[in-house]
């Protein structure tokens, strides 16, 4: 799974939106990139994409909340440049007092464990690298709570957590870590998924937003990010559409 020469690029929940934006551009700016996710259809046909395109990509089915086989992948690695930690989501959009303890607990297990299991399994091979770089994606929802989004903001936080404990703890190693908190980004299945498949309600988050962000602006800010100097690390970065000033304040043309 190495090449000799070639930075290598790790991106989770590559199968779709953010994740597979990113592993298009991460593969166009020189990397390696291997593709993870639950779906191996999807990744092994954006790896061919990738392939066909005149780059270098692999696909290796992975559940990031199951820690022995993350364990068994991170082995594939003696170094490693990026990991992107974009494995995540939301489920639902009810209040505390009726939320379902369920949705709480997968969204954890997914946006904070997830990220904590592929991240411990990859920082050695990250440092042994020289150079390398772990990428977090939060959300705005990590940094402001928002009516209805408490299990996926409380989720966010925990991923965010995640970034900021991090570099305090391995400051002075040759590995930065960078979060990435987008606002609203409107992909394919997102807000379909949160809504489990109504597309109404999905659409209705978008509604009278002329421009939202698209997975591709997510994923420049990431690969910009990424291809910094080595002594340049981007702490944080919120990126928001222009007509979003704050999760609870929105430009609609209704």
């Amino acid at each position: 799974m190495t090449a000799p020469g070639t930075p290598i690029a790790v991106i989770t929940g590559a199968s779709s939106g953010i994740g597979a934006a990113t592993a298009r551009q991460l593969a166009a700016a020189g990397y390696r990139v291997v593709l993870t996710a639950r779906r191996k259809d999807r990744i092994e046909d954006l790896a061919a994409e990738i392939n066909e395109a005149g780059h270098q990509a692999a696909a290796y089915a992975l559940d990031v909340t199951d820690r022995a086989a993350v364990d068994e992948f991170a082995t594939a690695f003696q170094s490693l440049a990026v990991l992107v930690n974009n494995a995540g989501g939301a489920l639902g959009a009810d209040p505390v007092a009726t939320g379902d303890p369920a949705d709480w607990r997968q969204m954890y297990e997914v946006n904070v464990i997830g990220t904590l299991n592929v991240t411990q399994a990859l920082l050695p091979a990250l440092t042994a690298s020289g150079d390398g770089t772990v990428v977090v994606l939060s959300s705005t929802a990590g940094h402001s709570t928002y009516e209805g989004g408490a299990g996926y903001v409380a989720a966010k936080n925990g991923a965010r957590v995640i970034a900021e404990t991090l570099r305090l703890e391995i400051v002075g190693t040759p590995v930065r870590v960078i979060e990435i908190a987008p606002g609203m980004v409107k992909t394919d299945e997102f807000a379909t998924t949160r809504f489990r498949g109504d597309t109404d309600k999905a659409a209705k988050v978008y509604a009278g937003v002329a421009e939202p962000l698209t997975a591709d602006d997510v994923a420049d800010t990431i690969t910009w990010a990424c291809t910094r100097p080595p002594h340049v690390n981007i702490d944080l970065l919120v990126v928001r559409p222009r007509a979003q000033a704050s999760n609870t304040k929105v430009h609609r043309e209704l």
